[in-house]
């Protein structure tokens, strides 16, 4: 993009506003290199960076950044061999644990509530736990190496601080005695170039041995390091050299290890300065109210209530503006300081914002175009040292524009055709508005020229506005109205200010009749803009009303199927309550008389007791699910044909369908039939030889293995009379449903039932073999037959 255009639009200033948001120093460089793309693709995916962001922003506020700084030169000089000091090593593994956060944080977002984009980003994130943890273990928060660095310095440094302690002991002997603290400018223990000394007056000098190695700035005290402690300030030196070269080993084992990880912390910190700047943006965007443009290339821009970003918000003026679809140019006409200037402003600023990856302070439904460029002929750009005037400076300036444009710009003119003659500055400004037309650029074009009216007005593909001036107040609202031409307001603002009416009419006649005509033409079409604007305006607050009522409405609705599902619920839970008491005191009963049944012997049979406690399972109401509000569909109709496989609501069991008798089925259950109302029916599986065999009057049933026959009967409790009925009954069904081995459970008790089933399968047709249980089966408690 030209840096002009950048200039003129003072995109510079959005620039550093968004600066101000970064919170690292990588965030601020990549805010400051920020440049609008004319790649569509680009800028969505800027544009979606953006709104991720300002969704996690929402959500769980910023990215933590702390630690984070820019350690590329220590990076880059700890990979040509360099040793690095420890706050520079600090740096390092201070922003590996911020970048470990920045990952975390916006992962544990992206679980919660997706931000693909961010996630991607985050995701290349390295953990360099090693490296962070040895740089940890070394130096503490204040950038000082810690003894336990490595073993031998914690030796030095344990010998350096006894060394010490026996230095600082043996001159507070000396200081302390009487004799000498006649001598000493002060009774104190000092330290001058890492040797200790004590002050001694100039005129005792010769009473001491040692080493002066300072005085004081008169000249009246000498700081002099005693004869006595030489040797072991000496001891102190040494033990001081070898901690600094244990201290630099260190550093130099700390930086090669640094040096291992340098590529992938260069790529960390990319991804980090991008991550912050996208917050950066999110940030602007919520102190600027602004929101997500759509974007698109083909020209069309269209800005809902559009305020200029530079622009105090008590002050700014919304601009509505459309331009790319039924027109490709506007022309706007108007008064001085009505706001052209600031809507051409506007349009190109907000352009640039969307490209950069920004949002843009519009409603929600704006939308942008992806330019190739943007060109500006703004303000006047008079150059005393290029002996240029007005006229010839917009001329220059827009020559560069017509030899650069193409049919992807937007080219933006204030005061076409100004600084020269009326008549000769509009022809030029038609003939240059013309050539960009014919070239197919978007333009917004400021003018006075009542000319160009005209030419808007009769060309197809461009379209007249003008900036809104209140006559009774004399003074501009700063709005954009688009397809209503400027007027001039001269006579009515001349009238208001109280010049003769004499001298009015006479500058009436002045002007043409064919201008008289423009003129009480535009008055026409602004009064009948007023009313239908009026008419929006009620339309709009009928509309409002209207759908806050619907909205009464549907909360009551929802209310009013929440409280019902309550009450269903309520009644619910209190016939299972009523069940189950039931059901305890028939338990209660059954454990009775299977007690009385043991102690008289009475005949009570087990399995009926069990089908009665099933049936009062059964009794239990199913739980009502609530509707899902709004919707609630009803029951879809099912068509039931012969041969359809059903299950039977009443009875609980499935069958299928042999025959349709008017609205009743009948249906073969096991072995039997039964005739069952088409509404006790729901289809479960629709056989499709069906629909296509016609039926046959005698046909033959040929049974395949049902879901519901059972594979065992329990005949314990049973007399030997009842159990052959039952026995019957049971392989009958068996065989048609296909099965090849069944257990009848009679028990063990005096054999009496055992023998009399086996007589019985003995004899009977579908029995093949038997034989008593075998050990897991039941034993001799149950017969296991195998049918044909």
């Amino acid at each position: 993009m030209d840096t002009k255009i950048l200039q003129t639009l003072e995109f510079s200033k959005i620039v550093h506003k968004l600066i101000q948001h970064a919170a690292t120093s990588l965030g601020k460089a990549a805010a400051e290199a920020v440049q609008p793309s004319s790649d569509l693709e680009e800028v969505k995916l800027r544009l979606q960076a953006t709104d991720e962001a300002y969704k996690a922003d929402r959500l769980k506020g910023s990215a933590p950044f702390g630690g984070v700084v820019d350690i590329r030169p220590a990076l880059l000089r700890s990979r040509i061999g360099g040793m690095l000091n420890p706050s520079e090593l600090l740096e390092i593994a201070e922003t590996i644990r911020g970048s470990r956060r920045v990952k975390r944080h916006i992962m544990q977002l992206h679980d919660d509530d997706p931000i693909p984009l961010l996630a991607a980003q985050a995701e290349q994130l390295t953990e360099h736990k090693t490296l962070e943890d040895a740089i940890f273990d070394c130096i503490d928060d204040q950038g000082t190496v810690m003894d336990s660095a490595s073993a031998e310095l914690a030796s030095i440094r344990r010998e350096l601080r006894t060394g010490e302690a026996r230095v600082r002991e043996k001159l507070e002997q000396m200081v302390r005695s009487s004799s000498v603290q006649k001598m000493l400018q002060d009774a104190i223990v000092t330290i001058r170039g890492d040797r200790f000394v004590i002050p001694v007056k100039q005129e005792y000098r010769s009473h001491f041995g040692g080493i002066v190695h300072d005085q004081s700035g008169s000249g009246a005290t000498l700081f002099i390091e005693p004869e006595a402690i030489v040797a072991m300030n000496n001891k102190l030196r040494e033990l001081r050299a070898a901690e600094t070269r244990e201290i630099e080993k260190i550093l130099h084992r700390l930086t090669a290890l640094t040096a291992e990880y340098v590529e992938d912390l260069l790529l960390d910190l990319d991804v980090l300065g991008w991550i912050d700047f996208a917050f950066a943006k999110a940030r602007l965007a919520h102190q600027m109210k602004a929101t997500l443009p759509m974007m698109n290339d083909r020209g069309f821009l269209k800005l809902r209530k559009g305020r200029h970003p530079l622009i105090a918000p008590e002050h700014v003026v919304p601009t509505d503006v459309e331009l790319g679809n039924n027109y490709t140019a506007i022309i706007v006409t108007g008064p001085n300081t009505g706001g052209k200037t600031v809507s051409l402003k506007t349009i190109g600023l907000l352009s640039l914002m969307a490209m950069s990856g920004m949002f843009v302070p519009a409603e929600d439904g704006s939308q942008l175009c992806v330019f190739d460029a943007i060109y500006a002929d703004i303000g006047d750009e008079q150059s005393i040292e290029q002996n240029l005037s007005t006229f010839s400076s917009h001329l220059t300036n827009i020559i560069r524009i017509l030899k650069h444009m193409t049919p992807k710009s937007l080219v933006l003119l204030d005061e076409l055709g100004a600084g020269t003659d009326p008549a000769e500055g509009s022809a030029l400004a038609i003939a240059i508005l013309e050539q960009m037309h014919r070239l197919g650029c978007r333009i917004v074009a400021t003018t006075h020229y009542s000319e160009l009216k005209a030419y808007a007005y009769n060309r197809k593909g461009i379209i007249n506005a003008s900036m809104e001036f209140d006559v009774q107040t004399l003074s501009p609202t700063y709005r954009l109205l688009v397809g209503v031409p400027g007027r001039s307001n001269a006579f009515a603002i001349a009238e208001r200010l109280g010049l003769q009416r004499s001298i009015i009419e006479h500058a009436r006649g002045e002007v043409s009749e064919d201008d008289m005509r423009v003129e009480t033409m535009i008055a026409s079409l602004e009064q009948d803009r007023l009313g239908a604007e009026a008419e929006r305006q009620t339309a709009e607050t009928l509309r409002i009303e209207m759908e806050a009522q619907n909205a009464r409405h549907e909360a009551e609705r929802l209310k009013f199927d929440q409280q019902r599902d309550k009450l269903i619920q309520q009644a619910q839970e209190e016939a299972r309550e009523t069940i189950a008491k039931a059901k305890r005191e028939a338990e209660q009963i059954i454990a009775d008389l299977r007690k009385l049944a043991m102690e008289e012997g009475a005949s009570v049979k087990e399995h009926k007791l069990i089908e009665a406690r099933r049936k009062l399972d059964e009794a239990a109401p199913e739980p009502r699910k609530p509707a899902k509000a709004g919707k609630a569909k009803a029951a879809k109709p099912q068509r039931i044909e012969a041969g359809d496989e059903v299950t039977v609501y009443s009875l609980n069991q499935r069958g299928h369908v042999v025959e349709l008798s008017g609205n009743a089925a009948i249906v073969q259950l096991g072995i039997m039939k039964m005739k069952v109302a088409l509404d006790d029916l729901e289809l479960v599986k629709r056989v499709e030889a069906a629909k296509t065999q016609q039926p046959k009057l005698a046909a033959t049933l040929k049974r395949t293995r049902d879901d519901n026959v059972r594979m065992e009967l329990d005949l314990r409790g049973d007399n030997l009379e009842e159990a052959i009925v039952e026995v019957d009954r049971f392989l009958d069904e068996s065989f048609l449903a296909g099965l090849g081995q069944v257990y009848i459970i009679h028990g063990k008790g005096t054999g009496i039932l055992r023998q009399g089933i086996s007589d019985f399968l003995r004899r009977h047709k579908h029995v093949k073999s038997y034989r008593l249980g075998n050990y897991g089966e039941g034993g001799s408690g149950v017969t296991v037959a195998e049918l044909k």
